[in-house]
């Protein structure tokens, strides 16, 4: 490639991406999948490799640059990044009282038609001040004391919501205000990946945000899950002439950056007491932190006429909501067995109201983050409430007035589980304790059988969340076998249980008695044991009887199985109760073939790795996967150097191209079948 066809490629190379990358992170509309993204990428990573000149500070390959900085520059700005006035008032009154000074201010009289504002969320983030420069981002620096903030532009290049370059006719200058934030659910996954490692979980999501932009190592910012939402400007030269703020924010929305759509004008008081209350009512639905709204005169010709007080613009305000963190006493720590046997210390609190209710329980997690945190009874602890996210001890308040006495010994998880009575095990390396009663455990009861209706499983259809809540909670059934004692009678008595409801439920149940080893050792929940493994022990041992009996030893030698699941199967089967179950299950008509290892025939694929992809003809995609396994081959989710063969139908996506690029076989149905016949049969 010459010089010059290499810069051309490349510039296509950036806007594509740049294209794609607003699509996936501003929009949330891909239009091409990840492997696609991933491959212009790589293009483009290896045209700058081999042509440095080629490489531009608004390229995507530079939004990690992996500098380690010995400390965050200081950044003066150019328009001070000044605080807005908060409103404490939680009531209706904290908005007409802003309105009425608006109108004092401006000195309007009675009569005058009501005052237009932009009201807007107040996002719980860390403000921050990008600077573009002939639409290419330049700089971006923290608030600050609001006239010198700290320079994070290594940091917000990680983040994909923020452009790295403007679209359309940008102008030669524009700073552009906004809050970097973490979303809820990412919060969540970073805080159970914490868990999982053993290692600090987070307190909430703006400390979280706050402390990642201001990391000295970008790579550090870039695993941690940031967003960004634009509000306003800074510093500009050659903006078009804008009446209103509220048409400034849609401006910058077409230069794709991300602004938040739950914003409208509101005409007067009556209309910001409105959306003050509509957005209380939806901040747990929110999939972020919000702690109030915020009202802003919508002319700018009345935000220039009413100006600026002790460094607060007096044509804004911030109109709070309660908080949602809160500190109360810890009274006791009880365990919670939930549904797949996990137990939970939880905390009983002195009843206290945060985020908008009143908060008696918090999870405490596992006894390893309760030791870090360093809570015991009689603390004065913090607890924090989000949206739909379960209340939590977040750590202690040292040194609170009615602290705990001098000494309170460190809770200890029970040796038993306090539901049914079965060990409690702890894995090794792992922080979750757990019941070990399984199928007998109460606790386990509702998630034990619809496991075991699934589809993959024993596959009852009709046998869903609700009907499980029904016939659970109304004693009907105990135990997995005392699904097959219901009857038209028992069944057609139930709420909302029309008779041919009850007779398809009756048929289900009856079709699920013939099954497979493989369906049927799955559908018991044994702990690690899922699909692919069932199948493996079910190929391995041929019946049930001799995986029951089966020794450490030998379950060792099944394929994939190692220590942490040989132990898992033999602590299920050494469970007298479990034993009681599976015999039961079988004396009510459950079988299926059983052979030995010696008995199955030729494994025609043996040793082998399929893929399968799009739309085969005749086969479904199950159907295809269990005649591959049925021959010893092993179906894969995904294609690599390793695959032996990609099967192909129609509309096959990023699969058959990967095969392509790897050079990896691809057959169709037909080739499939060939595979599966004895050579001269």
């Amino acid at each position: 490639m010459t010089p010059e066809d290499a810069a051309r490629r490349a510039a296509e190379l950036r806007e594509q991406l740049h294209h794609h990358a607003h699509r996936y992170y501003v929009l949330d509309d891909p239009e091409i999948p990840d492997a696609e993204y991933d491959r212009l990428f790589r293009e483009l990573q290896a045209l700058e490799d081999a042509h440095p000149a080629l490489r531009t500070p608004d390229s995507p390959t530079q939004r990690v640059l992996g500098r380690v900085l010995e400390g965050l520059a200081p950044v003066r700005h150019a328009v001070p990044m000044l605080s807005i006035q908060t409103e404490t008032d939680t009531t209706a009154e904290g908005a007409r009282a802003f309105d009425a000074r608006v109108r004092r201010e401006l000195e309007l009289p009675d009569d005058a038609p009501p005052v237009a504002y932009a009201a807007e969320l107040k996002f719980d983030g860390l403000a921050v001040n990008l600077r573009y420069e002939h639409g290419v981002l330049v700089q971006a620096a923290t608030r600050g004391d609001g006239e010198t903030g700290e320079d994070v532009t290594q940091n917000i290049r990680t983040i994909g919501q923020i452009p790295l370059r403007l679209r359309g006719a940008a102008p030669p200058l524009l700073e552009v205000r906004g809050e970097v934030y973490m979303r809820r659910d990412a919060f969540e996954r970073l805080n159970a990946r914490q868990r999982e490692r053993g290692e600090k979980t987070y307190v909430n999501p703006r400390n979280t945000a706050a402390g990642a932009v201001r990391q000295l190592d970008p790579a550090v910012t870039a695993s941690r899950p940031l967003s960004f939402y634009a509000y306003g400007l800074g510093d500009a030269q050659g903006l078009p002439a804008f009446a209103r703020h509220s048409e400034l924010v849609g401006w910058l929305q077409g230069l794709g950056l991300p602004v938040n759509e739950r914003r409208r004008v509101c005409s007067g008081a009556d209309e910001l007491v409105a959306f003050h209350r509509a957005v209380e009512a939806e901040r747990d639905a929110l999939p972020f932190d919000i702690d109030g709204v915020v009202y802003k005169v919508d002319r700018l010709d009345g935000q220039r006429q009413l100006g600026f007080k002790s460094r607060e613009p007096r044509w804004a305000v911030a109109h709070k909501f309660p908080a949602q963190e809160q500190a109360t006493r810890l009274n006791g720590i009880d365990i919670q067995v939930g549904r797949t046997g996990k137990l939970t210390p939880v905390a009983k609190l002195e009843p206290v109201f945060v985020g908008g209710t009143t908060v008696s329980n918090a999870t405490l997690h596992n006894r390893f983050e309760l030791r870090r945190k360093g809570v015991r009874v009689g603390d004065t602890v913090i607890v924090r409430r989000a949206g739909d996210v379960i209340p939590e001890v977040v750590g202690r308040m040292p040194g609170a007035p009615g602290g705990r006495p001098a000494y309170v010994p460190n809770f200890v998880m029970p040796r038993e589980c306090p539901v049914c009575g079965s060990p409690v095990r702890r894995e090794k390396g792992s922080l979750e304790h757990r019941c070990t009663g399984g199928l007998f455990c109460a606790a386990q009861r509702k998630q034990a059988l619809l496991h075991f209706a699934g589809r993959r499983a024993m596959d009852i259809e009709g046998l869903g969340d609700k009907l499980v809540d029904q016939l659970v909670d109304g004693g009907l059934v105990r135990t997995l076998p005392e699904l097959y004692t219901l009857g038209l009678a028992k069944l057609s008595a139930l709420e909302r249980m029309a008779d041919k409801s009850a007779a398809n439920l009756v048929a289900a149940l009856e079709r699920s008695k013939h099954t497979t080893l493989a369906r049927f050792l799955y559908a018991l929940g044994i702990r690690h044991v899922g699909e692919s493994t069932a199948k493996d022990l079910a190929r391995h041992f041929g019946t049930l009887d001799a995986l029951m009996d089966a020794p450490r030893e030998q379950l060792l030698e099944v394929n994939d199985v190692g220590p942490i699941v040989a132990d898992s199967v033999r602590q299920f089967f050494a469970q007298p109760h479990h034993r009681e179950i599976v015999e039961r299950l079988r004396a009510v008509g459950i079988t299926w073939p059983e052979a030995s290892a010696a008995e199955q025939g030729p494994k025609l694929l043996a040793g082998l790795t399929l893929v399968l992809t799009g739309t085969l003809p005749t086969l479904g995609r199950d159907q295809a996967q269990a005649l591959i396994e049925a021959a010893g081959g092993k179906v894969s989710g995904s294609v690599s150097k390793k695959t032996h063969y990609v099967v192909a139908g129609a509309e096959a996506g990023s699969k058959l191209a990967k095969a392509q690029e790897l050079g990896v076989p691809v057959i169709d149905e037909a080739g499939l079948r060939a595979l599966l016949e004895p050579a001269g049969g």
